[in-house]
């Protein structure tokens, strides 16, 4: 249980001992803005003031005078503060506790939840067409949704990715055209594709002159492409799942047949249409064109009768583009006419990343190879720097900060506190200096506001994890480590760990707070898929 915790559980009880009852009310405690008000806070008060009628002050004031007449660990004092919060100030031998909890339970089980109690959930991300190489546009998110499956996985959650392939259609024959137009020295066709790698791809093809051979041929050679640029970013996908499965299997006549039964499908100017607006669309959808041919629509939503009630996930994630967002609401209707709780399928929109330098040159067509990106600053500079942000916000990255090796660089700054972490661990080897175990060390000298910072942080590691997850946002855990990075940075140039000066009372406590500021720090890194380097 944590501190918090505690002192929510004390609250209650006072609560309950006033005679006043919380219903449905939650008893939360936050850090104050500013740690001079305190280093816990509850808005219980404001909370339930209008149901005791009473002033929130005067509410606080009864409140923290029942509390001041227990004797509660590590809490100080009591303080009514500002229209009516309850503030705690505490003994730093909460923060004490704090580090022998991190030790402890160490990398495997600090901060680890069970919010997702098992829930089968899916997410399903990049799924770029195979008719190029993954670009800047379409693989930016790829961290994000790696990064959100990690974290879900840490959260209690039973998680599967997935690479849904759009391996047929018209894409896949035009891609198709265009091989065959480069392999005979003619122009590409006007919709074709006019990267260099389709006369590389041209040059390597040895089969026949079919638009089909040439296009399935194409799609698969750049699918390995994609499986490699992805690797390099350390993200592995559970399923690769293919769109020509769906449309040879007989699924989108099924799914359309389900609603049908639900009387959700029409007939008119001899195509199938959706009636999508009865479940909120803007129009109705066409599923089946007057020429036979399924639309985008209805592959799609065959797929997702898949997941939810051919494979049973209870919960699906699909990270899109900024170009899908006109797909949503009809997803949402579609999957909806399937009978599906629509709430059990979340799409997560991705905005636009651009770049800043003049370094990078070589192009493919008009876009940047996520290649030549992770080349230029490599596979963590990739993926943090995508994760710095909520992604419903447009990102532009700047690749000279970047690959810049200084403390203006956020990946280096991250990185170069693992790496000083390492360092000290190499020193005592030297030096012969053996880190005693933590119930023989007096952890009561750990009181310098260096010190103490750095475990506050360690100490919101579970409720960041519990926003992050909950709100599918890594990015708070991109902010978490850089804080912590920060904090530890503090700690280092203000308080020696080794040498003249330091007493080994000291020595042995900080010995133990970097111990625990390396398990902080592997947790969050691992949760974004950047390397912990142990030398810079």
């Amino acid at each position: 249980m944590t501190i918090a915790d505690a002192l929510a559980t004390e609250i209650s009880s006072v609560l309950g001992e006033l005679g006043i009852a919380l219903d449905d009310t939650v008893v939360h405690l936050e850090r104050p803005a500013r740690l001079e008000h305190g280093d816990l806070s509850s808005n219980i008060a404001l909370a339930l003031a209008k149901q005791v009628g009473s002033s929130p002050r005067e509410l606080a004031g009864r409140i923290c005078e029942a509390l001041q007449a227990r004797t509660i660990e590590h809490v100080v004092s009591v303080e009514v503060a500002g229209p009516g919060f309850v503030n705690f100030r505490l003994a730093n031998s909460w923060l004490h506790a704090v580090l022998v909890a991190v030790v402890a339970e160490g990398v495997d089980d600090y901060a680890r939840l069970d919010l997702g109690r098992g829930e089968r959930v899916q997410v399903e991300f990049v799924s770029a067409n195979p008719t190029g190489p993954l670009h800047v546009g379409n693989g930016w998110l790829g961290s994000y949704g790696d990064a959100l499956a990690r974290l879900l996985r840490r959260c209690g959650w039973q998680v599967s990715t997935e690479y849904y392939v759009n391996d047929t259609g018209n894409q896949i024959r035009m891609l198709g055209e265009s091989v065959l137009a480069r392999r005979s020295g003619n122009a590409v066709p006007e919709q074709g594709y006019q990267g260099a790698y389709v006369l590389e791809l041209a040059e390597r093809y040895e089969g026949p002159d079919s638009v089909e051979d040439a296009g399935r041929y194409a799609a698969e050679e750049i699918l390995k492409s994609i499986r490699l640029t992805l690797d390099r970013l350390g993200i592995v996908f559970d399923e690769w799942y293919s769109q020509a499965s769906i449309e040879e299997s007989g699924k989108v006549t099924e799914t359309i047949a389900l609603m049908r039964a639900r009387n959700l499908i029409y007939e008119e100017g001899d195509a199938t249409w959706l009636r999508s607006t009865e479940l909120g669309d803007v129009r109705d959808r066409v599923l089946i064109k007057a020429n036979g041919d399924a639309t985008y629509l209805a592959g799609d939503l065959a797929y997702h009768r898949d997941k939810f009630l051919v494979r049973g996930f209870e919960r699906v994630i699909d990270v899109f583009g900024a170009d899908h967002h006109g797909q949503v609401a009809s997803l949402e209707a579609g999957v909806e006419a399937l009978g599906i709780d629509r709430s059990r399928l979340e799409v997560k929109l991705g905005q636009l990343v651009s770049l800043v330098s003049g370094k990078m040159s070589k192009r493919s067509g008009n876009y940047v190879r996520l290649d030549e990106l992770i080349d230029e600053i490599g596979p963590d500079a990739t993926r943090l720097m995508s994760l710095m942000s909520s992604i419903d916000q447009s990102t532009t990255l700047d690749l000279d900060a970047v690959t810049a090796k200084s403390m203006d660089n956020p990946v280096f700054y991250v990185q170069y506190a693992y790496a000083r972490i390492s360092s000290i661990g190499r020193v005592c080897e030297e030096r012969g200096v053996i880190r005693r175990e933590i119930d023989e060390v007096d952890l009561s000298v750990l009181g310098h506001p260096r010190e103490l910072d750095v475990l506050r942080s360690l100490y919101t590691l579970p409720s960041v994890l519990r926003e992050a997850a909950t709100e599918r946002a890594p990015y708070k855990v991109t902010n978490f480590v850089r804080t912590l990075a920060g904090e530890f940075h503090g700690f280092y140039h203000d308080c020696r760990v080794l040498g003249d000066g330091v007493s080994e009372a000291e020595t042995q406590a900080r010995l133990w707070l970097v111990e625990a500021t390396r398990v902080g720090l592997s947790i969050a890194l691992t949760l974004l898929g950047v390397s912990a380097p142990e030398q810079m």
